[in-house]
C-alpha cells in the first residue's frame, strides 16, 4: 500500500491567523484596537490606471525645449487673497500632538522651498510652523481646539474639516502619552489624559449651517482668505455640491487610503471609499453645477509619485495633498531604526506606531529626547527634493501625452488595468473602449 504525503492544512479564508489573533486579542481584553496610519487591505488605486502617451495621433511635447506649467490657484472663487502655489502638491492637516514640534518645522520649511502650502491639523497653530511656512492653511474642526479668531487672521487660507478619509463619521484620537504640557496648554486639556475630538461640528447641523460658518469664518478675516471644506470619501457628489452651494471656494477630498495619527482599527478598513472611486464623483459634482474649476478640488489619499498627481489631475482634480508620504520623506519608519521599531513590537514601514508617541524618528513623539533625532532643517531638504520629483515626474508624464499644463490632462488621456479601476475611475478597460457601469450613470 502506497502511503501518499499528507496535504498541508490550509487555513480558512474567512478565520485567518490574523483574524483569529484579533478575536483572541478582543475577548483577552475587552478593549477595540487603536492604531495610527492608514488602511492595509489591498484597493484599487491609481496603480491601477495607465497613461496613453503621444505617438502619431496625439503630438508629445519636447522636454527640454517646451513648457509644461505646474503652478494652481486656490480660492479664486470669493477670497480677496487667493492663494498662488508654484506646484499642485500640498501638505495635508497633520496636528502638532500627533507631530512633534521638529516635523512641524520640517513640514513648513519643505513646503516653503517647494512653492507649496502646508496645514495645521488638530490642535492649532504652532510657531514652528508659521514661522517657516510662507503659506499656511489652517484647520478649523469639529473639537475647536486651539482655535481662535487671531490665529485665523494669521493663516492664508481656513479648512474646515467635516471628515477625513481614514475615519469619515469619526472624530479624531491623541492618546494620553502624547498629550504633554505644551500640547495640553495649547487644547486646554488635562495632561496625560487621552483626547478623543467630536464627530461633528458643535454648533451646525446640516449644510445651511455650513453655510453661516463659513460666511462668520468671512467675516472674522475680512473676506480675504480662501475657506476650504475638507470631506471624507463616503458620499463625494452630495457631499461637494452641498459644499459649493455653502459658499465653499475650494474642496478637499480624502479617500480612505489616507492616514491618521490615532483610530479604531475597525475605521480605517472599514469605512470610506478608495479615493479613486471619489474623485469622478466630485467632478460631476462640480460640473453639475457649473463650478468645476471655479471652485477647485483638492484630492488625498494615498498620493505617493509624480504618477499619482498626475492621475489625480486627469481625473478632474486641481491639485493633491499628501501627508503619509510627506512623513516618510522627513525620515518616518526609515529602516535605519529597525531595532527600535521591533521593540515597540512593529516594524520599519509598517505605521501602525504613530499613536503610540515613541517614534524613533523623532516625527510623531511629543517625547523631547525622541523628537531632537529630527533635524528639521535636513528634514525639510528632504522633503522639498521629494516633492521635486514628484512634481517632474508628474511634468514628464503631462509632456508625454502633449499638454503644456498638469491641468491640461483628462480622462481621455488614461485607462485601466482592472474593471474594478475601470468602473471607479470612469474610463475604458485597456485595450477597449468599455467603460463598465455607464450605461446608468453614478
Amino acid at each position: 500500500m502506497t502511503d501518499f504525503p499528507r496535504t498541508p492544512p490550509r487555513y480558512s479564508a474567512t478565520f485567518t491567523p490574523a483574524v483569529n489573533a484579533e478575536i483572541r486579542r478582543a475577548a483577552a481584553t475587552g478593549i477595540y484596537d487603536i492604531r495610527g496610519g492608514g488602511t492595509k487591505r489591498h484597493l484599487p488605486h491609481f496603480d491601477d490606471l495607465l497613461f496613453l502617451g503621444a505617438s502619431i495621433s496625439r503630438y508629445p511635447l519636447e522636454g527640454y525645449r517646451e513648457k509644461c506649467a505646474t503652478d494652481v490657484w486656490l480660492g479664486t472663487r470669493f477670497a480677496k487673497k487667493p492663494i498662488h502655489l508654484d506646484i499642485p502638491i500640498t501638505i495635508a492637516g497633520m496636528s502638532f500632538g500627533a507631530l512633534s514640534g521638529p516635523a512641524k518645522e520640517a513640514l513648513g520649511r519643505g513646503a516653503t522651498d517647494a512653492g507649496t502650502s502646508t496645514t495645521t491639523g488638530d490642535g492649532g497653530m504652532t510657531e514652528e510652523e508659521r514661522g517657516h511656512s510662507k503659506t499656511l492653511v489652517y484647520q478649523y474642526l469639529p473639537s475647536r481646539y486651539g482655535m481662535n479668531p487671531d490665529d485665523l487672521r494669521r493663516a492664508d487660507a481656513i479648512e474646515v474639516v467635516v471628515g477625513q478619509g481614514a475615519k469619515p463619521g469619526g472624530g479624531g484620537m491623541l492618546l494620553g502619552q502624547k498629550i504633554s504640557d505644551r500640547v495640553a496648554n495649547m487644547r486646554n486639556l488635562p495632561k496625560g489624559i487621552d483626547q478623543r475630538s467630536a464627530c461633528r461640528h458643535p454648533d451646525w447641523t446640516g449644510p445651511d449651517d455650513l453655510e453661516i460658518k463659513i460666511m462668520e469664518l468671512r467675516e472674522i478675516t475680512d473676506w480675504e482668505k480662501p475657506i476650504y471644506v475638507k470631506i471624507g470619501g463616503a458620499r463625494p457628489y452630495y457631499d461637494t455640491a452641498l459644499a459649493v452651494k455653502a459658499g465653499a471656494d475650494v474642496v478637499v477630498l480624502d479617500g480612505m487610503q489616507g492616514g491618521t495619527a490615532a483610530t479604531q482599527d475597525v475605521f480605517i478598513e472599514h469605512v470610506g471609499m478608495p479615493i479613486l472611486a471619489c474623485i469622478p464623483q466630485a467632478v460631476k459634482a462640480l460640473q453639475d453645477l457649473g463650478m468645476h474649476r471655479k471652485v477647485q478640488l483638492i484630492v488625498s489619499g494615498g498620493i505617493r509619485t509624480g504618477a499619482d498627481v498626475a492621475k489625480a489631475m486627469a481625473l478632474g482634480a486641481d491639485a493633491v495633498s499628501i501627508g503619509t508620504a510627506a512623513l516618510i520623506a522627513l525620515g518616518d519608519n526609515d529602516p535605519k531604526w529597525e531595532g527600535e521599531y521591533q521593540k515597540l513590537g512593529t516594524t520599519a514601514d509598517a505605521y501602525d506606531d504613530w499613536h503610540e508617541g515613541r517614534d524613533p524618528a523623532g516625527i510623531t513623539t511629543q517625547d523631547p529626547e525622541l523628537a531632537a533625532r529630527l533635524d528639521p532643517v535636513l528634514g525639510g531638504r528632504r522633503l522639498k527634493n521629494y516633492l521635486k520629483v514628484m512634481t517632474l515626474e508628474a511634468q514628464t508624464i503631462a509632456r508625454a501625452c502633449g499638454k503644456n499644463h498638469l491641468h491640461n490632462l483628462e480622462p481621455e488621456d488614461l485607462c485601466a488595468l482592472t474593471i474594478e479601476a475601470a468602473a471607479m475611475a470612469g474610463v475604458p478597460l485597456a485595450g477597449t473602449n468599455w467603460i463598465p457601469g455607464r450605461n446608468g450613470g453614478f
